[in-house]
């Protein structure tokens, strides 16, 4: 499964991170530096550290799971 990870910087300078499954593919990066600058200016989501203040970056995490037959 791949996930789009958004993080942000708080007011305590501490990562917040926001993950969205399945994301549309090719992403697209100015596309999504400007939702980012959308959530910053609309105050949309707080974290324990106080309010998001800077975007730090974004990234494809895709992460594979194999089952393992047991006898």
């Amino acid at each position: 499964m791949r996930k789009l990870e958004l993080k942000f910087e708080n007011e305590d300078g501490k990562t917040v991170t926001y993950s969205l499954e399945n994301p549309i593919e090719p992403v697209d990066p100015a596309a999504i530096k400007a939702a980012m600058e959308e959530i910053l200016n609309q105050d949309t989501f707080t974290s324990n550290g106080g309010d998001l203040v800077a975007i730090k970056s974004a990234r494809i995490v895709e992460r594979t799971v194999e089952d393992i037959e047991l006898p």
